[in-house]
């Protein structure tokens, strides 16, 4: 008979989910998996075999969804960076009304 297991699979995924919402947010950011982990007194290790296993599940989606997925994903990498872009342009826009406000 197998061991049960430590941990439900409802905190595996929550784990899991939280993971990649703080690499989404910051992908250059290290240390999610050791954060998540004590926020959820999870081992790190436990939940990095946990993230390990779930990209390597989702990349076999991925690929399973051929170009149409692909696209997908290049669709929302650039809708990302267009909406960065568009924060950007409305931040100089508030600056310079201000500017030419003050100048008036």
């Amino acid at each position: 008979m197998p061991a049960p297991r430590k941990y439900p699979p409802e905190l595996i995924e929550r784990g899991v989910q939280m993971v990649a919402a703080i690499r989404q947010g910051d992908p250059g950011r290290s240390g999610a998996i050791r954060q998540v982990g004590e926020l959820l007194s999870i081992h790190p290790e436990v939940l990095r075999h946990w993230v390990k296993k779930a990209d390597a599940e989702n990349e076999e989606k991925v690929r399973a969804g051929g170009p149409e997925s692909l696209n997908l994903r290049r669709l929302e990498r650039e809708n990302a960076e267009l909406r960065r872009v568009n924060s950007i342009l409305k931040a100089a826009a508030i600056l310079f009304a201000a500017e030419i406000e003050r100048a008036s």
